[in-house]
């Protein structure tokens, strides 16, 4: 069955054709969760939350964005509700699920080390974002969505996608220049001159 036959199927209440759903996202659905949480029980409670929004209302479902937009929205609404409700960021980043994707050369173990530190610094500075800015970063760099596939999943526009990013990234940058783990690059012009000297 395509999608769109489970799609059509679980809309006329098929549990097993809705269960192929599940498998087909749940990976997904649970690393943006992740992301957005920042630990595994939140993580899961959310997925969870979001597949049950997901079945409760699929027959309201009409296909004008792509299901996975529309589960995209779910899992992000489902993320913010939890972390309203805690009324704190999660922290707890030492997951295994936490990946950010590199080559696949195999590092050294120095190399692996190191990548590990920059991956766990980046996903804890992540934490340090408002909702909004976090949530347009994880859907666009680490599940490579188009702008205008963010700007449908969190019912926004466009030009309110790219801005959040721009400002993101900033924040981000700047979170990252404080806590030491990473320079400025000086620009080029600057290495020239040095090198002349």
């Amino acid at each position: 069955m395509t999608e769109t036959e489970l799609i059509l199927a679980a809309q006329q209440g098929d549990d097993d054709a809705f269960e192929s759903l599940v498998r087909l996202y749940e990976k997904k659905v649970y690393a943006l969760a992740l992301r957005m949480c920042g630990n595994p029980d939140d993580a899961a409670e959310v997925a969870q939350e979001a597949f049950l929004s997901a079945w409760q209302g699929l027959k309201f479902f009409r296909r004008e964005s792509t299901f996975s937009t529309w589960l995209y929205r779910l899992t992000t609404n489902a993320s913010i509700d939890l972390l309203r409700k805690q009324k704190r960021p999660a922290l707890s980043l030492e997951d295994e699920e936490l990946n950010i994707d590199l080559p696949d050369c195999a590092p050294t173990p120095e190399e692996a080390l190191e990548r590990s530190a920059v991956r766990e610094e980046i996903e804890r500075c992540l934490m340090s974002l408002s909702n909004d800015h976090r949530q347009v970063l994880v859907l666009r760099e680490m599940h490579q969505l188009s702008y205008i596939e963010i700007a449908d999943t969190l019912d926004v526009d466009v030009g309110t996608v790219k801005s959040r990013i721009s400002r993101g990234r900033k924040h981000l940058r700047k979170v990252l220049l404080e806590h030491g783990n990473f320079f400025v690059p000086q620009p080029s012009k600057e290495i020239e001159k040095e090198g002349c000297k």
